[in-house]
């Protein structure tokens, strides 16, 4: 796993070249944000090195003789690319288990086809020499999720739900998080609606749900949050959900958005109680949206588990650009979700491919059974979001002759349209 590390950086680069010599636009240098401004120049001095994050154990060569098909569950996240951003802006090294690969992935833009069927989404798929093991073949596969344009949006229902504890008193937090919540504002129409409840040692409501039209009074509600105390979020997040509830829009995007450093440290903060309180509110239509901020105290294992629970996103927020990515030109894939539960099936033919090796989702894998279960939880994918997946595959003999002749595999997706408990099949 160590290696992981210098294999996501040359993989992108090599990407980059792949994208270039057939023709098509792709994660490009210039694109990688390396420009943005280090946290250093925030002038915050944390410890790094007590961060959290589960182990990852890095997915195997798997014969297709024995098992021909690959099931894994979509993940539109890409909070590890922006934590590996700010810790080498900051002269270090990333932990890691902090390297999930597929969020690497999911970063950039790669100009996919859309859907032009009326699906939400459409599938893209290229094949090429594997740049890093010569002989060996790489897949690529890419859904695209379907635009839909700013002022198309449904009205939003937002309860931001902001830690106040003493930890959240470095300039890379706090006051980022007001920052954010500013150009979220900005980018709202009177349809909209706010609410802002804040968290340390004690919950409070610090604005009842408000009209986006009355931008004053929520700037001054935004402006009056300061950082002390410790962390109680599952009491914070109980009274968010109550929040959003009494506020709920038919027919509108109801979103929690939890903005923290991700340290909670005041009652039942273990991931199994936060987990199991998200998972009774998401069946209210009531999704949730995770933003992280800062360096020292970071949970990300709690996070990404919240976030899946919640069926919404998670980012890691490490600057003024990332901000202006995710609540401007990025908004309606932040805040709109256009299916639920969306899981893709690979079946590889075995008389062509001898081995695969999916490149990253080692915590979204699922069994063929979970493919055919619609009570299984997987990942939702937002307006104007891209899933991108890579396969490492070694072909048999007979595939030199059968190229461009037969199918390698078959490609299947699941999703649920919002609202929705029963699946829809789409082939290719």
């Amino acid at each position: 796993m160590k290696s992981s590390v210098r294999f996501v950086v040359f993989l992108l680069f090599v990407m980059s070249m792949l994208f270039a010599c057939s023709g098509l636009p792709g994660p490009m240098v210039s694109d990688m944000g390396l420009n943005q401004p280090a946290l250093g120049l925030y002038g915050v001095e944390e410890s790094p090195g007590s961060e959290r994050f589960e182990e990852i154990v890095e997915n195997p060569f798997i014969s297709t003789a024995e098992q021909p098909v690959s099931v894994f569950g979509a993940d539109v996240d890409n909070a590890a690319y922006t934590w590996f951003r700010s810790r080498i802006l900051n002269g270090m090294l990333p932990d890691p288990n902090s390297v999930r690969i597929e969020e690497y992935l999911n970063y950039f833009d790669y100009n996919y086809s859309g859907p032009a069927d009326g699906t939400p989404f459409s599938a893209n798929l290229e094949m090429n020499d594997c740049p890093w093991n010569p002989g060996h073949q790489l897949l690529l596969i890419g859904v695209q999720g379907k635009d839909v344009p700013q002022q198309e949006l449904p009205p939003s229902n937002l309860t931001f739900l902001v830690d106040v504890s003493g930890s959240m008193g470095s300039l890379n937090k706090l006051p980022l998080v007001k920052s954010s919540i500013k150009k979220l504002l900005n980018n709202l129409t009177d349809r909209d609606r706010i609410a802002i409840i804040s968290y340390s040692s004690l919950v409070h409501t610090v604005l009842r749900s408000t009209s986006a039209s009355e931008k004053e009074k929520i700037i001054e509600a935004v402006d009056s949050l300061e950082a002390d105390g410790s962390t109680a979020g599952f009491d914070a997040l109980s009274r968010a959900y109550r929040q959003a509830e009494n506020g709920y829009l038919e027919g509108g995007n109801n979103r929690i958005i939890m903005a923290t450093d991700g340290d909670f440290n005041v009652g039942p903060a273990s991931d199994e109680a936060m987990v199991e309180l998200i998972e009774e509110k998401r069946g209210k239509g009531i999704y949730l949206t995770l933003l992280g901020y800062g360096m020292g105290n970071w949970n990300d294992s709690m996070m990404e588990k919240l976030s899946n629970a919640g069926d919404g996103n998670y980012y890691y927020i490490d600057s003024e650009a990332e901000a202006d990515r995710i609540f401007g030109y990025a908004l309606a894939g932040t805040l709109l979700t256009i299916a639920n539960d969306l899981k893709l099936q690979i079946s590889f033919d075995p008389q062509l491919v001898a081995e695969y090796r999916l490149i990253g989702y080692e915590n979204r894998l699922l069994t063929e059974e979970d493919f055919e279960d619609d009570s299984v939880d997987s990942g939702d994918i937002g307006a104007g979001h891209s899933v991108t997946a890579l396969y490492e595959l070694v072909l048999n003999p007979a595939a030199e002759e059968a190229r461009g002749l037969s199918s390698y595999m078959d490609l299947q997706i699941r999703y649920k349209n919002p609202g929705d408990s029963e699946s829809t099949l789409v082939t290719h």
